[in-house]
């Protein structure tokens, strides 16, 4: 697998990207750009990670195709059509968005995402997505929620066989179906129960960690790599698994030195274990 981050040193164009992105060992990382890139941007961009043995591993597309603000949910398909294009033009692995929610937090919990009509419109947006923005060699994914499906490799694969559509892929973020202290203490068991029934669909994941509180009632909170609990031996195991350029993002750090602190952690669990990242 390819394990990579953000990168935050400020940089000037596609060269000094990519040359900062290696100088940190990244192998992938998100795309830099956005669908309004012009075309010699993308070209540009596309050629530098690949001259630097970079995967471009995500273009993000993060909106909320299930807003009940009927606008706000039209713009976010349209948005996501454009960044799958993107996707496409810049040789990204995914261009990856969560399904939404049916709350005015963009991300946040509603009782209803679990509904059947919930689920029958993330089929058809993500339908409208995928159809819209026709791509041919990358795919759109979907990113795993606490409170919002798919939050399991059940209610993934249920959504993959309903969406019916080649070019869907999965993304997998072990971290974000920790919703529980039973699945908390058992992730392990949950990463290969995923891998499992996904693995051939999975292009692309995110590395963060988890810690548990113990003040009643039920504290989850996201940290660094290795300052958690994830079962990072079993993750980067079932990962090596499957495709060797699949690619791993750090994510949701604002500093480099955080990134330097997680890429180490992880890279010194694969090492042990004789994983190639």
């Amino acid at each position: 697998m390819r394990l990579g981050g953000y990168v935050k040193a400020p940089y000037d164009g596609p060269e000094q990207w990519a040359r900062e992105a290696s100088r940190l060992g990244f192998r992938a990382t998100p795309s830099p750009i956005d669908y309004r890139a012009d075309e010699s941007t993308v070209a540009a961009y596309r050629e530098a990670a690949s001259k630097a043995d970079i995967v471009i591993a995500e273009v993000g597309a993060w909106g909320n195709p299930l807003s009940q603000d009927d606008a706000v949910r039209k713009e976010a398909i349209a948005y996501a059509q454009r960044q799958l294009e993107l996707a496409d033009r810049i040789d990204a692995r995914v261009c990856v968005n969560i399904t939404g929610s049916r709350s005015d937090q963009w991300d946040g919990p509603h009782p209803d995402n679990f509904s059947d009509d919930t689920f029958a419109l993330i089929v058809d947006s993500v339908r409208e997505i995928i159809d819209g923005a026709k791509p041919t060699r990358s795919y759109y994914a979907l990113e795993t929620m606490p409170w919002a499906i798919p939050d399991s490799a059940d209610s993934y694969l249920r959504l993959i066989q309903a969406i019916d559509r080649p070019r869907m892929a999965v993304h997998f973020d072990p971290v974000n179906m920790i919703n529980s202290p039973r699945t908390f203490y058992r992730n392990g068991d949950m990463i290969r129960d995923f891998v499992a029934k996904l693995g051939p669909y999975i292009r692309n994941g995110h590395a963060k960690d988890i810690a548990l509180g113990s003040k009643l009632t039920v504290h989850l909170s996201e940290t660094i790599p290795g300052t958690g609990q994830l079962d990072y031996a079993t993750f980067l195991t079932e990962l090596n698994k499957l495709d060797p350029d699949l690619t791993l993002i750090i994510e949701h750090l604002d500093r480099e030195e955080d990134f330097v602190q997680a890429y180490a952690h992880i890279k010194g669990v694969a090492d042990k274990l004789n994983v190639p990242i």
